[in-house]
């Protein structure tokens, strides 16, 4: 979810973490490995490999689900590796627009504490990478609202599929990349979960930017929703609307 000044487009996140102090700035360099897997310019096919795959279809296999071309660019999600990723999403995390809301600030075990019982559970979390033209450019959580806390607080229904992210550069905020990611993604979970009626998000109503960015990505408001630690925008994008909005 982004801060509400108009620097950023959209880092919509989960019901904040505690986390320690914010650094006043964001390292944006690429770890070598990353270069070397992603490269910096030519879209990239990138085909999971057998560890990227979850043993349950509970979220029926992100990794597999392979680029979608959007107006930004080719675009894919990659299933997040801790010894791989954990630096990039780190410093992501201790930008000062992006710690305001996620709260996971601090230094790197922080964010591992975020990412592991979801790489380790059941499947019913994803964390991803977002790579745009074969760059890592945002965070991304595919997730089952259903099974998730959330439900408790709202009507849910089987197989409704949450969203959460965050924009990792400055440079891709605040001119509609974020929008357009949002419905390629949404498209994404639409396609490849048949059983999926529904994607759901809830960034923090105070939000604007990042309720508007939604909006503008055919989500629909819902409902204002008090979750534990804010209240938020219940954004709900219906399968049956997808076309229409």
């Amino acid at each position: 979810m982004p801060p509400t000044d108009a620097g950023t487009d959209t880092d919509a996140g989960p019901t904040p973490h505690t986390g320690g102090g914010p650094d006043d700035t964001v390292d944006m360099r690429l770890s070598d490995e990353l270069v070397a897997l992603f490269g910096e310019g030519d879209p990239v096919a990138l085909t999971p490999s057998h560890d990227d795959l979850p043993a349950g279809d509970l979220l029926d296999a992100p990794a597999g689900w392979g680029p979608a071309t959007t107006p930004a660019g080719v675009f894919q999600l990659v299933p997040v590796r801790v010894a791989r990723d954990l630096a990039l999403i780190s410093r992501w995390m201790n930008d000062p627009a992006v710690a305001a809301f996620w709260e996971l600030a601090g230094p790197e075990e922080v964010t591992a504490a975020h990412l592991r019982p979801q790489l380790e559970g059941d499947g019913r979390s994803a964390p991803c990478l977002g790579v745009l033209d074969g760059v890592p450019m945002s965070y991304w959580e595919i997730y089952r609202a259903d099974l998730d806390p959330l439900a408790r607080h709202y009507p849910a229904r089987p197989h409704d599929t949450g969203i959460h992210l965050l924009v990792g550069g400055v440079a891709n905020r605040g001119r509609g990349v974020g929008t357009t990611l949002l419905r390629a993604v949404a498209d994404l979970v639409l396609d490849h979960r048949p059983r999926c009626g529904r994607v759901i998000a809830e960034p923090d109503l105070r939000n604007t930017p990042s309720v508007a960015a939604f909006l503008s990505a055919g989500f629909r408001f819902s409902a204002e929703v008090d979750l534990p630690d804010k209240r938020a925008a219940l954004m709900v994008r219906e399968r049956a609307l997808r076309d229409l909005l």
